[in-house]
């Protein structure tokens, strides 16, 4: 496999006004190509009015665009059912709607909600607080000694008790790539008829080919995920649900378009998938979360994964080179998606990171808003890494230089 930049690099104006620059923070935020810069200037210069509400000709445009947007995401999810689709501002809305929405009318005391040591504080929290508000009990599965989700503490604790079982498809802290479908087919077996299974697909959809329709993610009910992460504009994302559940749920919020009729006393809600999307549509973001996913389409998920397997396995082999480094996370790179978390002997994750934006190295370092995993690893913080499409080896070299110039320097003192 090659490991040259898969995406051209000129195509994202940071990166080209910045040749020296080697940004490997992609797991936290991606860079924007220029045609999703493009697509959302050209409906701010052509198309833009406020959808569903003017009869004028402008105003069709900007819903037609906002519709439009909203059906290639979904195809590039893998759902045929676009109003299944609910945009939200990114995965924590998404997540903490199901929470809200769903949860406060179906979760009570005595029920159980499982969650997993390698959560996103925003796949953890709104389950915690949820659980604590219903007088329900959180359980959280454990690891394996090789930092994947151990399955048969999993099976042992969903119980026909269980009501919600939520887990990230991958983890942003150490890249670990969960077993959806066998995952979900545990659930299925073992939890009550009415459980939900929830899963947070942050980390996912940008680098990995979904079917929300197919056969590894067609059992989940919830399905959240962030357009900033595959190279979309922050504050937008989606949330994917089972039309069985979207329609027998309570809104999130009031609004805007959610509603059908308003009387003085009751009042009845849109159709999906408006009755979730209260208030002004951000249209602009759609497109340009639109123009992202035809922009990865054009690379080939495919394609996308092999690139970000590439640089993975060089970036563990350079790092685990270097003596004082300890990498986090399964060692078979096939398990794990494009992220490298590491320690260095003696030097905090901050201090790393310090020394590498000298170097022009862009990575993150602290807890990752994982704090039940970084306990469970018995560290503070990691430093991390993590690749996209317009990374190439000189990113890996760079990487390791800097952290081999970080170990020198700290040695001296």
């Amino acid at each position: 496999m090659t490991a040259r930049s898969l995406a051209r690099r000129n195509d994202f104006p940071l990166l080209a006004a910045n040749p020296e620059l080697h940004y490997l923070d992609s797991a936290a935020t991606s860079q924007k190509p220029r045609v999703v810069l493009d697509a959302m200037r050209e409906f701010y210069e052509h198309d833009y009015a406020n959808p569903h509400r003017g009869a004028y000709a402008l105003s069709v445009r900007a819903t037609d665009r906002y519709h439009e947007a909203r059906e290639q995401v979904a195809r590039f999810v893998g759902v045929a059912d676009a109003a299944r689709l609910i945009f939200t501002r990114g995965t924590t809305e998404g997540l903490n709607l199901v929470a809200t929405a769903w949860g406060s009318d179906h979760v009570g005391r005595g029920d159980e909600i499982v969650v997993t040591a390698l959560e996103h504080h925003a796949n953890f929290v709104p389950w915690q607080q949820l659980a604590r508000r219903q007088g329900a009990t959180l359980r959280i599965c454990g690891l394996t000694s090789d930092e994947r989700l151990d399955l048969d503490m999993l099976a042992s604790l969903v119980t026909p008790r269980t009501r919600i079982v939520a887990f990230n498809h991958v983890s942003n802290a150490l890249g670990t790539l969960n077993p959806v479908a066998e995952i979900t087919t545990l659930v299925r077996r073992r939890a009550a008829r009415n459980a939900i299974v929830v899963c947070d697909g942050a980390q996912a959809a940008p680098h990995l080919r979904l079917t929300m329709d197919g056969p590894e993610l067609g059992d989940v009910d919830f399905f959240a995920f962030s357009g900033h992460k595959m190279l979309g504009p922050m504050g937008i994302g989606g949330l994917v649900g089972r039309r069985g559940l979207l329609e027998a749920m309570s809104p999130y919020q009031m609004g805007g378009d959610m509603i059908e009729i308003v009387g003085d006393e009751e009042t009845t809600w849109n159709v999906l998938p408006h009755k979730f999307e209260a208030g002004t549509p951000n249209v602009a973001d759609a497109v340009g979360l639109a123009a992202a996913c035809g922009y990865l389409e054009s690379l080939g998920m495919d394609a996308v994964r092999s690139h970000e397997l590439a640089l993975l396995e060089r970036a563990a082999d350079r790092l685990e080179s270097i003596d004082g480094v300890t990498l986090y996370g399964p060692r078979d790179t096939h398990c794990r998606s494009g992220v490298v978390s590491f320690t260095l002997e003696g030097v905090h994750p901050h201090d790393i990171a310090t020394i590498l934006d000298g170097e022009g190295v862009c990575v993150r370092a602290g807890h990752h808003c994982a704090q039940p995993l970084m306990r469970r690893l018995s560290v503070p913080a990691t430093a991390r890494a993590s690749f996209y499409v317009y990374n190439d080896e000189q990113d890996v070299e760079a990487l390791a230089t800097a952290v081999e110039k970080t170990k020198t320097l700290f040695a001296a003192d």
